[in-house]
């Protein structure tokens, strides 16, 4: 029944983020006439608001409310906050609804992936096969967007958008787990300062999460301008979707077969391989700069992302106790999915209005790096 509930989340919450993500940005240039620039700036700043949110607020508020209430009461305020886009035209209405928007919805990332640590801990849970049911909520979220598009045009994302969230509420109350229904299921008794202290004491943890950071942040011109890119390119919208979806479909399969293909791997060689897969994947997309390119590279995006994030989620809930996943989800959240994603996207719409293969050729400045330390520190980590 938990894992029931916690699939069921998944897809929700992923169906949202399968709009937010790769179409915010469009969305922004196409129906509220921001530029390419100015649309970046917007995204990236929210994606600061984004870091600070995940990192100070969200592990404070774990420990005050159970991570079930914590999340119902974000996506209320995240729908409130969403509102306030419709009459919003200017640069500065657009961006201080934006720096709102992600104080809020972002959050809910780290109470998922929070609860499904606690879950994996509590009653092993098989991570991977729930975590795909997210990778499927996406994958239809973008069927769903270029359909709609394509009818209604780029004006149908935000309405989707409020549906879509509606929907994660009605799913967060189909019968939620005891064990997330407790504040000491997120936190146990360490406060955020102590949970911290602990977390930045732990070498090997600081290592695992600087890669991870790294890899993360470099799909930030991938999710920010990949449905730009591919318009530019005059794929029809509904064929967008399409593509995006098949890095989604390899990602589910990734998922779905996880736990038993990578289960009893270090989490230092899924780092590598991401790391390197990663890099193959930019550097293909600038040096053929066509549509049957980035399709194809769509299919590194289970190696990419998919690794590297079951690395990370492996790591913490099999190294460290209930009372620091909660903070650590924070941190992964903050740095690793918002933080480092806010400057890679500033560093990608200027290099975007130079070259848009330039944008992704970017992206190798993290994954080198990331493969590189990998290397110098697992032996003595052992991680």
């Amino acid at each position: 029944m938990n894992a029931r509930w916690l699939s069921l989340n998944f897809f929700a919450y992923f169906f949202t983020w399968g709009i937010f993500l790769p179409y915010w940005t469009g969305w922004l240039t196409t129906v509220k006439g921001l530029s390419v620039f100015e649309a970046s700036v917007v995204m990236g700043t929210g994606m600061i608001a984004r870091a600070l949110s995940t990192l100070f607020f969200f592990p404070a508020a774990a420990q005050r409310y159970p991570l079930t209430k914590l999340m119902r009461i974000s996506i209320i305020l995240s729908l409130v906050i969403g509102l306030f886009y419709i009459p919003a035209h200017s640069f500065a209405m657009l961006l201080a609804v934006t720096l709102a928007f992600n104080t809020v919805y972002p959050n809910l990332l780290p109470a998922m992936e929070s609860g499904a640590s606690v879950l994996i801990q509590s009653e092993r849970i098989d991570y991977g096969r729930s975590r795909a049911f997210g990778s499927l909520g996406y994958t239809i979220a973008l069927l769903v967007i270029g359909g709609l598009n394509a009818v209604f045009g780029n004006a149908a994302i935000l309405w989707t958008m409020f549906a879509g969230l509606a929907v994660f509420y009605a799913a967060q109350l189909a019968g939620p787990p005891a064990v997330l229904s407790e504040r000491t299921a997120a936190t146990g008794k360490s406060g955020r300062g102590s949970a911290f202290r602990q977390l930045f004491g732990m070498p090997a943890f600081l290592t695992v999460l600087g890669i991870t950071i790294l890899l993360q942040g470099a799909h930030a011109s991938y999710y920010n301008y990949g449905f730009i890119y591919l318009d530019d390119l005059g794929v029809a919208s509904f064929a967008i979707g399409l593509i995006l979806n098949v890095a989604v479909i390899v990602e589910i399969a990734f998922f779905a077969k996880a736990d038993k293909l990578f289960g009893s791997m270090k989490a230092s060689t899924m780092f590598l391989i991401a790391a390197i897969g990663s890099t193959v994947r930019w550097l293909l997309i600038f040096l053929v700069p066509t549509v049957w390119m980035f399709t194809l590279t769509q299919v590194l995006h289970a190696v990419s992302f998919g690794i590297a994030h079951y690395a990370f989620i492996r790591y913490i809930s099999g190294k460290l106790p209930r009372g620091l996943i909660a903070p650590a989800q924070g941190l992964y959240a903050a740095l690793g999915m918002s933080l480092s994603s806010a400057f890679l996207t500033l560093l990608g719409g200027s290099l975007y209005e130079l070259s848009p293969g330039l944008a992704f050729l970017g992206m190798t400045i993290c994954t080198v790096p990331a493969a590189v330390i990998v290397l110098l520190t697992r032996r003595r980590f052992s991680y």
